[in-house]
């Protein structure tokens, strides 16, 4: 009797076990996607008209890395934008169905005040969601908290765009941690690097991205 009771608590402890550990490793944010194919075409960089791409941006060993100074000009004459360094995923742009950005990013220590992801394309407006370092942690514009404590090491970043919901829904390191509506239907696309927020930007302001990929259903 002593050991069938026993069994049964080890079955007990085995089923719950596994299902935290199912709990723990959930469902991945491309689970059902389809990935679309990316080549050096497809990253449109953007940098201060003035300046020579090779004094803001390096590619190197899988890895890209933007800067851009609080002071920098814009990325052509005629516009009023503020500084950025930034690659825009061509050829990609969408206005209908569920898509979804990925990479791998690295914000420094002393960076703050900065767009290091966003859609740019609006019903009204210049862009659908940007996503802000300040101090460390990242916002939703100047806004809603998305997550914390992202200085000085290597995060994941999910940014999923259901456009027949107006949905946006925002991971990092695979969890779920900010959904807000879109704004309204435009011609969608996905930038990251830096792009210096309207006010209380560092003078340097620097991401490092890699593994860059685009998923679409």
């Amino acid at each position: 009797m002593k050991g069938s009771n026993c069994y049964r608590v080890l079955i007990i402890v085995a089923v719950v076990c596994l299902n935290h550990q199912l709990l723990i490793c959930g469902a991945d944010p491309t689970d059902g996607f389809i990935r679309v194919p990316l080549t050096d075409e497809n990253f449109d960089l953007q940098k201060p008209y003035n300046i020579p791409l090779s004094q803001r941006y390096n590619y190197s060993d899988g890895v890209r890395s933007f800067w851009v100074y609080n002071k920098d000009k814009p990325f052509k004459p005629d516009s009023g934008t503020r500084p950025r360094t930034e690659v825009r995923i061509k050829g990609h742009d969408y206005s209908s169905g569920i898509w979804q950005f990925e990479g791998y990013a690295f914000v420094p220590t002393g960076t703050s005040g900065v767009t290091i992801v966003q859609i740019h394309g609006a019903a009204e407006g210049a862009t659908t969601l940007q996503l802000r370092i300040y101090d460390g942690n990242m916002r939703y514009y100047r806004y809603n908290l998305v997550a914390t404590d992202l200085y000085d090491k290597w995060f994941r970043v999910n940014v999923i765009h259901d456009v027949g919901k107006g949905k946006i829904t925002v991971f990092i390191d695979g969890e779920e941690k900010f959904v807000v509506n879109d704004q309204g239907p435009g011609d969608l696309y996905f930038k990251c690097g830096v792009y210096a927020a309207p006010a209380k930007s560092s003078n340097f302001m620097e991401s490092r991205w890699r593994d860059i990929k685009l998923f679409k259903k």
